[in-house]
């Protein structure tokens, strides 16, 4: 019998996936790039990279998988040239969430996890937390972009 917290999982993941490839499919590369609140704010493309790189970790971490390798503020500096690579690394990135969710097996939700940051300090919560964390700031960045959307393609 499949994990109600995974099965739940892959379907609030693929919804909040399928927000952020609508935020990217359609914009030039000005629409993508554009902090439209000033510099100190993120741009799509920003939001995409960062949500697509921390989900893959958080969801990695959660069900005892391998840590993917992560350059956290080259997502902060990240520009698109278009929609296309954009997208891709969307569809690529999500397909290898669900592959991780589909191939956990088992999981105990309370089993402790930890990672080391790249500044040396751990971080250390439970396998639930890791997920529910994955999939709140996935969807949390998934929004923003939408609404940044919204402002650049009114503005």
């Amino acid at each position: 019998m499949a994990d109600a917290i995974i099965t739940a999982t892959r379907d609030l993941a693929g919804d909040a996936f399928d927000v952020l490839r609508r935020s990217v499919d359609g914009l030039d590369a000005d629409a993508l790039n554009r902090r439209p609140a000033g510099p100190d704010t993120n741009s799509i493309a920003v939001l995409a990279t960062h949500a697509l790189g921390a989900t893959r970790l958080l969801m990695s971490l959660a069900v005892g998988a391998p840590l993917p390798a992560r350059d956290r503020d080259a997502e902060f500096a990240a520009t698109a040239t278009g929609p296309d690579a954009l997208l891709g690394a969307i569809d690529a990135i999500a397909a290898e969430c669900l592959a991780i969710l589909d191939d956990a097996g088992e999981v105990d939700w309370g089993a402790p996890r930890r990672r080391t940051r790249s500044d040396g300090s751990v971080w250390e919560m439970t396998a639930g937390y890791a997920l529910l964390h994955a999939l709140d700031h996935l969807r949390g960045h998934a929004d923003e972009a939408a609404l940044t959307r919204y402002v650049v393609t009114r503005s």
